[in-house]
């Protein structure tokens, strides 16, 4: 029985579960500083974007804990998705996007949080990727056995 989990993986996820009060901590008083320098849209924009980035970050998180330890394709494969589409896109446009005013603190926290972001999307593809062959020769194996019982034996009419 082969453990399909990665270590990698985990120890990024495991990091990032204490990294994350401090990024957010460290958003939240940044942008309460700059709030009222920044233009109407910017502002609606930016506590959107914390609003959907906190509630994205713990689903995601929870999803790839379960999915990486208990070796579930579709919880894997949800945390994939929600780093791929939500998170790295938001991280990057609050990373990049002059507009927001970016203090060096936080473009700091950013490229840490986008690193990590990165970096799971590349080791929970490699990890959805061995679990799902992995699962699927199973699949083949367990089948192949059970046409070997049904068929007759050699000399048997």
């Amino acid at each position: 029985c082969e453990i399909l989990s990665s270590l990698p993986l985990q120890m990024s996820l495991y990091f990032n579960v204490y990294f994350f009060p401090f990024w957010w901590l460290v958003t939240v008083a940044i942008l309460y500083q700059k709030y009222p320098a920044l233009s109407d849209y910017y502002k609606f924009i930016l506590v959107t974007i914390m609003i959907l980035v906190s509630l994205t970050e713990l689903i995601r998180l929870y999803l790839g804990y379960v999915g990486n330890l208990l070796e579930k394709v579709p919880e894997l494969a949800g945390f994939w998705l929600l780093t791929l589409l939500p998170q790295l896109p938001v991280i990057l446009f609050l990373l990049f996007n002059e507009g927001l005013k970016i203090h060096s603190l936080e473009r700091a926290f950013h490229i840490i949080f986008a690193a990590f972001l990165s970096f799971q999307v590349v080791a929970a593809f490699f990890t959805l990727r061995r679990m799902v062959n992995t699962l699927a020769t199973r699949f083949r194996l367990t089948e192949f056995h059970r046409l070997e019982e049904r068929r007759p034996g050699p000399g048997i009419p």
